[in-house]
């Protein structure tokens, strides 16, 4: 996975990567959709690393509440050039077992959510989700379109049937004024917050704002002081117009995630399945940090994490804005590499510093790898969920940048089926039939 010269960092300056852990997926179940429909996606909202971590990984878990680091790589065809992977992974809970949780779900109402596929999969996946929660978690509801109407104040779970009729009561009307909905949702998680329990706000809407306040920075700073108070937030976006971009800065100043749905199968993903077990949080502000060796590497690239980069000094700042990662979450950085002609030793060293959900306490985990450890050939020796994850990175590249590190669609279109065939994975099938499609559509 060769990157062109002038984009990779000279190591002899800048042998340090820094950036915050992200768990968002939203962009490659978007960019899916687009192209299903015969639509190349806008390649602003092509995040490479949201591709990647869309798919599985099988890291080992640790025993503990923090993560395990897994560092491994592959030399890919181009003479020196390799392809360096860094791989993060939470513990996996049992959603029985979970702490309970306060949900705050702010709703879009507004006209555009007449669509179908918006406002009617919401309201299906609400009731999906009420169904799943356990006793002791509780749930309110925020509606909003020229104005923010509170559905249902913080209702324990024993008392589904008023949640289901608050469910029942969403109708599509007026303009989006997302201001007033996430403000009132955010009032509402305050007014309820339990130190105990995980406190969050949920905001399902398709991002299109056009009425209350016009700055946007003002709403990610009311998001960002209240998750200062501990109250995350999770975006859910919905809809064939979709504002991503700003869908996915909430989350990243929510101290949350952003995901999208554009399928009923997609819904029962994240609301039955995904969703209750991971509630809570196993990690707060988490950052990653990948230490390069300049005596063995000549240049390297972090593909993606463009808007969570950070600088070297910011790594140990815990008053620093993190990502936030929950039970059983992986998160994966890709890098290209381009390494020194015969060099041996270290290659680098990458560690992952987190803080504590509740005391704020910080730790740090640590790996570092060498260069004989990589695998002589990307295609032929590497871990198969390593050529994936090369895959699907390549593939985002491509459609943002029109160029796939070396490699065109039809190589990556190869590359996808021979995977798809040997993993037995629905996902690698799903790539290499979107691949194809990129190919008919661009």
């Amino acid at each position: 996975m060769s990157a062109s010269p002038e984009t990779q960092e000279d190591t002899s300056a800048a042998q340090i990567s820094t950036f915050a852990l992200d768990v968002d997926t939203a962009s490659y179940t978007y960019a899916r959709r687009t192209l299903q429909e015969g639509r190349w996606p806008e390649p602003g909202q092509i995040r490479p690393e949201e591709f990647v971590n869309a798919f599985r990984q099988d890291y080992a878990q640790p025993a503990d509440d923090g993560f395990t680091v897994h560092v491994d790589g592959a030399r890919m065809p181009s003479r020196n050039q390799a392809v360096l992977r860094v791989g993060l992974q939470t513990r996996g809970s049992d959603a029985a077992a979970r702490r309970p949780a306060n949900l705050t779900f702010v709703v879009d109402v507004s006209g555009s959510m007449a669509e179908p596929g918006r406002l009617d999969l919401v309201k299906q996946s609400l009731h999906t989700l009420i169904d799943q929660l356990a006793p002791g978690d509780q749930v309110s509801i925020v509606s909003f379109s020229d104005e923010a109407k509170l559905l249902a104040s913080m209702t324990p779970l024993a008392a589904r049937a008023e949640l289901h009729a608050a469910v029942d009561q969403l109708a599509v009307a007026g303009s989006t004024n997302l201001e007033s909905g996430l403000v009132t949702g955010y009032e509402e998680a305050a007014k309820a917050f339990r130190p105990a329990a995980t406190n969050r706000v949920i905001l399902l809407s398709d991002g299109l704002a056009n009425q209350g306040s016009t700055e946007w920075r003002s709403i990610l700073d009311r998001v960002k002081e209240y998750a200062g108070r501990q109250v995350t937030l999770l975006t859910v976006g919905v809809g064939r117009d979709y504002g991503d971009s700003l869908m996915e800065q909430l989350a990243d100043n929510g101290d949350g995630a952003a995901v999208y749905v554009s399928t009923q199968e997609d819904a029962d993903k994240v609301f039955a399945a995904q969703l209750p077990a991971t509630i809570e949080l196993r990690a707060r502000d988490a950052k990653a940090q990948v230490v390069f060796n300049p005596a063995v590497v000549e240049g390297y690239q972090l593909i993606g994490y463009e808007n969570r980069a950070l600088s070297t000094e910011e790594f140990r700042d815990d008053s620093r804005d993190g990502g936030e990662v929950g039970p059983g979450h992986s998160v994966t950085a890709l890098y290209a590499v381009r390494l020194k002609s015969g060099a041996t030793g270290q290659l680098a060293q990458a560690t992952v510093r987190w803080q504590d959900p509740d005391t704020r306490s910080p730790s740090e985990a640590s790996k570092a790898v060498d260069v004989g450890a990589l695998n002589e050939s990307v295609w032929e020796k590497a871990p198969m969920r390593l050529q994936v994850d090369v895959v699907a990175a390549a593939f985002a590249v491509y459609m943002r940048d029109r160029k796939a590190f070396g490699m065109d669609l039809p190589t990556l279109g190869d590359q996808a089926r021979r995977l798809a065939g040997a993993a037995e994975d629905p996902m690698v099938t799903e790539l290499a039939g979107l691949i194809d499609k990129a190919r008919s559509v661009g």
